[in-house]
């Protein structure tokens, strides 16, 4: 339980520096936006200095091409906003303009975005400028909540039209600090973060507090751990004969007889319960 506290305690340190913006693991926004490849539903403004009828803001098509003034259309896709301008110049230079200046900004970056749901400040869509990473996103959506599970869930489209799921331990990345589980992000990526939610165990009958255990989902107690936070057996407890009574997937009762005696012992290992399991704890025969 300390050790747990502990955690969450942790957890709620790194919820507010990652909102606040100190634990951002990005690449200066400068260096990102240089870097940013023109890809389909980016919105462009070129601009001529001296030419300024020439100037225009234009949408990126599905197949990546632009149409400018005087010389139509233009294939811009995969290109930087300094590598197009580059492009415009030679091409503007060769028949229509002396010495053309061509400045482009890019307004709107639609073609590499990542999602990000669940535990997070502000759920949503991304521009994906340059090579992020994980830890980037959580920060971008204003850092975990503190009702997180245990696990990141990334989901990912491969290039040949299949998908693939990576599941990345909460605890590995955020309190060990796993570099490589930071991984680098790919356009197109959605990032599920579920959220815990609260579950209750029920524990009936030789127990010194009987009653529902609310408890996450995530952190379900075992049998001997729940009568520990039960506050333990009372003197009448038949230790060797308690009852955990579970629904099966097609919601058929099933009754378990659990020596917890011998699992006091260290005879056999502690049985794990499950949400919504019922624990009976019957009196001694004696």
């Amino acid at each position: 339980m300390a050790n747990n506290k502990g955690k969450m305690i942790f957890l709620g340190v790194v919820v507010i520096l990652m909102s606040a913006g100190f634990l951002r693991l990005q690449e200066s926004p400068d260096k990102s936006v240089a870097e940013y490849k023109i890809g389909p539903r980016d919105l462009i403004e070129v601009k001529f200095f001296g030419e300024e009828k020439l100037s225009t803001q234009v949408r990126v098509s599905e197949l990546g091409r632009v149409t400018l003034p005087m010389i139509g259309e233009v294939d811009v896709s995969g290109l930087t906003a300094s590598e197009l301008e580059k492009k415009l110049i030679g091409l503007y230079g060769e028949k229509y303009l002396q010495k053309p200046q061509v400045f482009v900004r890019i307004l709107e970056f639609r073609n590499q975005r990542v999602s990000i749901l669940g535990g997070v400040a502000k759920q949503g869509s991304f521009d994906l400028l340059g090579r992020q990473t994980l830890m980037w996103l959580i920060s971008e959506a204003g850092g975990l909540t503190k009702d997180v599970g245990k696990e990141i869930i990334v989901l990912r489209q491969l290039p040949d039209g299949q998908s693939m799921r990576l599941s990345i331990p909460i605890e590995d990345l955020i309190f060990r600090g796993d570099p490589k589980l930071n991984i680098t992000l790919e356009p197109g990526d959605i990032v599920n973060i579920p959220a815990d939610k609260e579950v209750l165990i029920y524990i009936s009958g030789e127990v010194k507090t009987p009653g529902a255990l609310r408890i996450l989902k995530s952190n379900i107690p075992s049998l001997f751990q729940a009568i520990t936070q039960a506050g333990g057996f009372t003197e009448r407890a038949a230790e060797s004969r308690v009852f955990v009574k579970r629904k099966d997937e097609n919601g058929v009762e099933r009754n378990l007889t659990i020596n917890v005696r011998d699992i006091r012992k260290g005879k056999i290992k502690d049985f794990p319960l499950k949400e919504n399991d019922v624990v009976i704890v019957p009196q001694t025969w004696f």
